[in-house]
């Protein structure tokens, strides 16, 4: 695959910790507004600008786009924003209480996108490309990288070993105790022309960022008579992570309503699972759900005749999905219901007991974490997981580092 390094646009030191946010996807409006609050540097001012605009708002409208883009010309007209003088590449580390990831950042090229060598494992949703593409063009940029997970590579560790032990630009510990330490190096030949060996990459987190970023720069493709292929939109900013140090939290589920009584739905579950009011609240190993409701845990194995091998069809979340969700509660397509809701595996079991005993949700499901193992097979065969299938931790800061391709 082919990376390079890209003349980056990065906050002054003294502003760091006050620019970088997190993603613009994990946090809802108020969410959002609640973080930002106070701090006109808030990086969420630039990725999440309709907080500068009612709840009632529409977030996909034109004057949202144009508030970003204002909102970015300032931090670099404030000088908050510096831009290097020379491409390079990054090493940035990301520490959450033991468990600690190393990754490369530097840019992609879309045609290892489009050729499938960075490979896909979800379906986008229109209406979140779309914004994502509106954002991208208005801004003329890529503020938020594309989390990229690789086989592991024992030359390329070997390289991060040595290039963790200079000096780093930055080193913070963000209010959520997520320690971010990032390395600078002008671009590194012997980095690229390792990454040039490795076959695949695989989008773990942001698929909307890296569909939208292809699709900005086939219209600009197509719309440049002198296109060469090395123009800067060509390429889109990702980090990539090696796949032994990544680690995967369940993605739980919250069904708002049954239609039905509890004893109806145990009933019909009971057709399709073996279950245990055991009072487990996290299943032990693959194949087995946890199910909150009526103030019980009860855990759900698949009866085994109704078992198969397919690498997507064998995935909890699609258990779930098949054999639950769809058929029984009538949530055939999770991304346009609004009976569902998902609870990033971080919040733990705890919230998924809130939803239910504060009568906001019905049910709750409690989920193994699906494999780094898995996600590669699945993306392998050219398939694609139900939605909302992992959830990685910690998550990549917003603002460290920008790519202005114009």
């Amino acid at each position: 695959m082919k990376i390079k390094g890209f003349k980056a646009w990065r906050p002054n030191k003294k502003f760091i910790k006050d620019v970088a946010s997190v993603p613009y996807d994990v946090v809802d409006y108020d969410q959002a507004l609640e973080l930002s609050k106070g701090n006109p540097l808030s990086f969420l001012h630039v990725v999440r600008a309709d907080i500068h605009f009612s709840r009632e708002d529409n977030p996909y409208s034109d004057k949202v786009y144009q508030k970003a883009k204002l909102n970015l010309q300032k931090l670099i007209d404030e000088k908050v924003l510096l831009q290097e003088s020379s491409e390079s590449i990054y090493l940035y580390s990301q520490k959450l209480d033991d468990h600690v990831q190393f990754g490369i950042v530097a840019t992609c090229h879309i045609e290892d996108y489009e050729n499938n060598i960075i490979k896909i494992h979800e379906k986008t949703r229109k209406l979140k490309e779309l914004d994502r593409i509106k954002y991208v063009e208005n801004q003329k940029a890529h503020t938020g990288p594309v989390f990229l997970a690789y086989r592991d590579c024992k030359k390329i560790n070997s390289l991060v070993n040595d290039l963790k032990l200079k000096t780093p630009i930055y080193d913070f510990t963000a209010d959520d105790n997520v320690q971010h330490t990032l390395w600078k190096f002008d671009e590194n030949n012997e980095i690229i022309n390792q990454f040039k060996q490795i076959p695949s990459a695989y989008v773990a987190d942001g698929h909307h960022r890296s569909a939208s970023a292809v699709k900005v720069a086939a219209k600009r493709r197509s719309e440049n008579k002198n296109h060469n292929g090395t123009e800067s939109y060509n390429y889109f900013l990702a980090v990539l992570f090696p796949e032994s140090e990544l680690k995967i939290l369940p993605y739980n589920r919250v069904v708002l309503s049954l239609g039905m009584t509890g004893d109806e739905f145990i009933s019909q579950l009971n057709k399709k699972f073996v279950i245990k009011n055991n009072g487990v609240d996290t299943p032990r190993k693959p194949g087995e759900i946890c199910m909150y409701m009526q103030g019980v845990w009860r855990t759900l194995t698949l009866r085994n005749e109704l078992s198969d091998s397919d690498p997507v069809t064998t995935l909890d979340v699609s258990i779930l999905q098949n054999y639950i969700l769809s058929p029984i509660i009538g949530i055939h397509d999770p991304r346009e219901s609004n009976n569902i809701d998902f609870i990033g595996g971080i919040k733990g079991t705890k919230e998924l007991e809130n939803w239910i005993n504060k009568k906001k949700a019905s049910v709750a499901f409690s989920m193994y974490p699906t494999s780094m193992n898995d996600l590669f097979k699945v993306a392998d065969a050219g398939k694609l997981m139900p939605p909302k299938s992992t959830w990685f931790e910690p998550k990549l800061r917003s603002g460290l580092l920008i790519n202005i391709f114009d």
